[in-house]
């Protein structure tokens, strides 16, 4: 069952009678998304999820982005620890409930204990990286995973000073409004995690440089073009729910 307009909504609420395991901030993101055969998604995600798409069309993201402020809820945040680069490989899906979310393929950090314990707590797959980020109005993030065979990629764009709300039906709407995430834990189980942020704030952005090198790296082998959708959002603070077995 697809999701519904509703059921998109909904998920933008704050969950209720629940703590909120972890806070972050995620500031200067970086949207690339290109449109893709949902059959070939498909393929690769595990039992119980669906390819969302939009208008038939599927959709595979690359998001860079500073992570800031990060601490459990009983700890306070520690300068080092707490703030370093991430970029992640995703596309969008939904459960047999209906309920829509993100899979996540990859996500590249630039702190060796991000990595560690996004993969042990959150089940995520997470690879260390070497990864810097230069400017202020236009910025530069770059990368290149700490293993052999991985070079170095780069995107480049204009930041953003301020931007809109996506409104529901778009194709903006679609791929920026997700408030939940599912992995599978060491079992095989399908996990949910819920978050909770203010809708970003988004404008489209002036893409200067760009790669998917990050597909290949994840075993996909498409050949592609410049991406079919790109933007940029402001910070937001979030707030980060324990995951749950999804039944």
């Amino acid at each position: 069952m697809k999701p519904t307009a509703d059921q998109r909504e909904r998920l933008r609420e704050r969950p209720q009678k629940k703590s909120p395991v972890m806070f972050q901030t995620w500031d200067d993101l970086l949207f690339l998304h290109w449109d893709v055969d949902p059959d070939q998604l498909q393929r690769t995600l595990p039992d119980g999820l669906k390819v969302d798409t939009f208008e038939g069309k599927a959709f595979l993201g690359i998001i860079p982005f500073y992570m800031k402020n990060i601490r459990p809820r009983w700890l306070p945040c520690v300068p080092y620890i707490s703030n370093f680069l991430e970029c992640n490989v995703r596309t969008y899906v939904y459960d047999e409930k209906g309920n829509p979310g993100v899979w996540f393929y990859s996500l590249d950090t630039s702190r060796w204990l991000a990595y560690k314990i996004g993969r042990a707590f959150f089940s995520l797959p997470y690879y260390w990286a070497e990864m810097k980020a230069e400017g202020d109005h236009r910025i530069s993030y770059s990368l290149r995973r700490r293993k052999k065979g991985f070079e170095r990629v780069t995107y480049d764009y204009k930041k953003s000073l301020d931007g809109g709300l996506a409104k529901s039906g778009t194709l903006d709407y679609f791929l920026l409004e997700r408030y939940q995430l599912f992995a599978t834990n060491k079992s095989g189980k399908l996990l949910s995690c819920r978050v909770h942020h203010s809708p970003y704030r988004y404008s489209p952005c002036d893409n200067k440089q760009w790669a998917s090198d990050l597909f290949s790296w994840n075993g996909f082998d498409f050949n592609f073009n410049k991406a079919s959708h790109s933007c940029v959002a402001n910070r937001v603070d979030v707030e980060i729910f324990k995951p749950q077995l999804v039944t």
